[in-house]
């Protein structure tokens, strides 16, 4: 299994935004065949050094997660938006 691993820093981070890149993220489950789990988080501390959201995906495999970074509805909906209103990323990808 593989979890990779996005936290996001959003250039808007009020409530609202952060809830709205939330759900759009959340609305992987069940448009992204190749997903074994999904957790979102937005950030409640807000500290300096915090970053404003994360999503955590469970793939089978390495093979699964090439397949995951061009899927159709991750591609057209979910990094369209990220990108968008994202100010920076950080991700990690590691196997369990």
């Amino acid at each position: 299994m593989i979890k990779h691993t996005v936290c996001f820093k959003l250039k808007d981070n009020s409530p609202e935004e952060c809830n709205k890149a939330a759900q759009i993220l959340r609305s992987m489950d069940g448009n992204v065949e190749l997903l074994r789990g999904i957790e979102v988080g937005v950030d409640f501390l807000h500290s300096p050094r915090s970053y404003d959201i994360i999503l955590q995906v469970l793939l089978d495999d390495e093979k699964a997660l090439e397949e995951y970074q061009n899927d159709e509805y991750h591609c057209s909906v979910v990094k369209k938006h990220m990108h968008s209103v994202a100010e920076s990323s950080v991700a990690i990808d590691f196997k369990l």
